[in-house]
């Protein structure tokens, strides 16, 4: 079955940087979107970044500027360089890799990470 394993998160004083990691097994996943949400207590999943699988990208307003998405197929892996952390960018991060019907536009595949936590302190 699928799996994604996520690593990189922690505690890190503002200003600082981390870099998320995804690695996906079962299946290769070139033809699949990949992306970055995060989750802070009390509110919604937010979509922070995400790339194509032909290498366009997204950013969110909040990260545009500081986060970069970058993904290597050949090893079914998306990556999430976060720079100039801010304490706003504390939740719990969750790679997802998403296939979409080029027939009907519907969502055909979804795949979560486990979680990896980023807390920034000011």
């Amino acid at each position: 079955q699928v799996q994604l394993v996520e690593s990189g998160g922690g505690l890190v004083q503002a200003g600082d940087s981390l870099r998320l990691s995804c690695a996906a097994s079962g299946r290769t996943f070139s033809d699949l979107a990949m992306g970055w949400f995060r989750q802070a207590p009390g509110k919604e999943r937010e979509l922070a970044a995400a790339i194509s699988s032909g290498g366009s990208t997204y950013y969110a307003s909040s990260v545009k500027g500081r986060f970069t998405i970058s993904r290597d197929n050949a090893k079914n892996t998306v990556y999430l360089q976060m720079n100039s952390l801010v304490p706003e960018d504390t939740a719990v991060y969750y790679c997802n890799f998403r296939q979409t019907s080029t027939i009907t536009s519907q969502i055909i595949g979804d795949y979560w990470g486990q979680g990896t936590q980023v807390i920034v302190s000011s």
